[in-house]
């Protein structure tokens, strides 16, 4: 186990921290492949018999398991570090996917179900908290920008793997052998890319304590001189304010982008310039360019301006937008198109800057661990914001509703969801003294005093290490 050692992840001086960002993206373009579900939707309904509804159940089960695996296993990644936080992603993601491929080719869903969602999404769940909390730790002058490079990668994923997944079910087939043959070039491929991240890792050493003086030297503003446990942060209100704003600002940009080539085919359905299937699909594509920019360019934008400042652009402008497609969106193609692809750069912005606005509230110390508390927000706003637009939309269509008519309530209430986040922003302030950590937690990520139950875990942890090397130890020796 000396490879995935905690000391063993420590950079050597002089390492170059702008190899850190790499290794992140090989970890996120790998796991965002679960945005490009969608491609193999048709293929296994068709294929296996199974509805639309039943076909949606492997993705629904991975966003929910990416947010439990985060919440729940958030402390043992900061204590174990983020070279066994990726190769345990690597193994669990691309688990997921060969198995998937064993259960399209035995012609069982529910297989399926099992590896897609709930193996593969442990693994989407620990490689999405660890490259960011480390890419923190290495730039503490710019962290919004650091986290919008991970989480960019993330959204871009299904730009790579959507055009890879339909070039192979071209040539091997929209069949189950040619859905299972898909499934385990990626498990193979994205193995092989995730281990790049892997090897390359780093958490910072003893010897950039002096440089992270330099680099803040100018950004005074961007330094945190307190730290909060994960087990303090979730008692205090700034978190679940925090909670709060990112579940219903991703609740609102989810619900355009999960229905959003039938949206915009519905919306002009009626008018003297109707959508083609065909534009709708280039329509996607634009949100999903727009989701991704926005996650490096706004996250970015925030250590100019302030998180709380870079919120109220997302939830209050945001808010602005879906009154303007309310009221004028049916008239204009172009206006529909420009302000849900702004909506769209605030969704996925909203990702990107989190990590960035956790640290500022709670310091550097076990940011992961909270981020990946943090994130059941994601959990709920993944099943919240389809759920709405859908029902709606489906109980509209049975009461004769045609055009923007299906979606005005829905469009409300996310206006109402957006308001309520904005009013949960104004309302975070700085974290009380009385959960700051009594000494600045080390680099180590060794909880101090004042915390007894990390400090029990971290105890008990640290006795079973001991033990599992002392027994390794003993079978060597015999």
């Amino acid at each position: 186990m000396g490879f995935l050692a905690r000391e063993r992840q420590v950079a050597p001086p002089g390492w170059n921290r702008w190899l850190v960002p790499p290794a992140a993206l090989a970890i996120h373009l790998s796991i965002g492949q679960a945005y490009a579900w969608s491609v193999f939707k048709t293929p296994l309904e068709k294929s296996l018999g199974i509805t639309g509804t039943q076909s949606a159940l492997p993705f629904q089960l991975g966003i929910v398991m990416l947010g439990l695996s985060a919440a729940v296993l958030g402390t043992t990644v900061e204590r174990r570090g983020p070279r066994w936080a990726m190769l345990m992603s690597l193994i669990a993601f691309c688990s997921g996917l060969l198995i998937s491929a064993a259960g399209v080719w035995a012609g069982q869903y529910w297989v399926v179900v099992l590896g897609y969602g709930l193996v593969g999404g442990i693994g989407l769940g620990i490689g999405y908290i660890s490259p960011v909390s480390t890419l923190i730790k290495w730039f503490p002058d710019r962290p919004g920008m650091a986290t919008g490079i991970a989480i960019m990668g993330f959204g871009g994923g299904a730009l790579i793997a959507s055009p890879w997944s339909t070039s192979m079910l071209t040539a091997f087939g929209a069949t189950t052998s040619g859905i299972g043959k898909a499934f385990l070039v990626h498990g193979i491929a994205y193995a092989v890319f995730m281990s790049v991240g892997v090897l390359l890792i780093r958490l910072p050493s003893k010897e950039f304590t002096a440089e992270k003086a330099a680099l803040l030297k100018d950004r005074p503003k961007a330094n945190v001189a307190f730290n909060v446990s994960a087990n303090n942060a979730i008692k205090t209100p700034q978190f679940w304010l925090l909670w709060v704003v990112l579940c219903f600002n991703v609740t609102a940009g989810i619900g355009i982008l999960e229905k959003a080539a039938p949206m915009l085919v519905d919306f002009f359905k009626e008018s003297s310039t109707p959508v083609a299937a065909t534009a709708a699909t280039g329509f996607v594509a634009l949100l999903s360019a727009a989701n991704m920019a926005g996650r490096f360019v706004w996250s970015s934008t925030s250590d100019i301006v302030g998180r709380k400042n870079i919120y109220r652009l997302y939830l209050g402008v945001g808010a602005l937008l879906y009154l303007l497609l309310l009221t004028a969106g049916s008239t204009s193609t172009p206006l529909f198109v420009i302000a849900a692809m702004v909506i769209l750069s605030f969704y996925g912005a909203g990702f990107a800057t989190v990590p960035a606005y956790l640290r500022d509230l709670f310091g550097t110390y076990q940011v992961g661990a909270i981020h990946g508390r943090l994130l059941t927000a994601w959990s709920v706003a993944g099943v919240l914001g389809p759920l709405i637009v859908n029902a709606i939309a489906d109980a509209g269509k049975k009461a004769g509703h045609v055009g923007p008519d299906l979606y005005a309530t829905s469009f409300y209430i996310m206006i109402a969801l957006l308001v309520v986040g904005f009013v949960a922003n104004e309302l975070i302030r700085p974290v009380d003294p009385k959960f700051h950590e009594p000494e600045a937690a080390g680099e180590t990520g060794k909880p101090r005093a004042g915390d007894e139950a990390t400090v029990a875990k971290w105890n008990e942890a640290e006795a079973a290490d001991a033990a599992e090397k002392q027994d390794a130890e003993g079978v060597v020796k015999k």
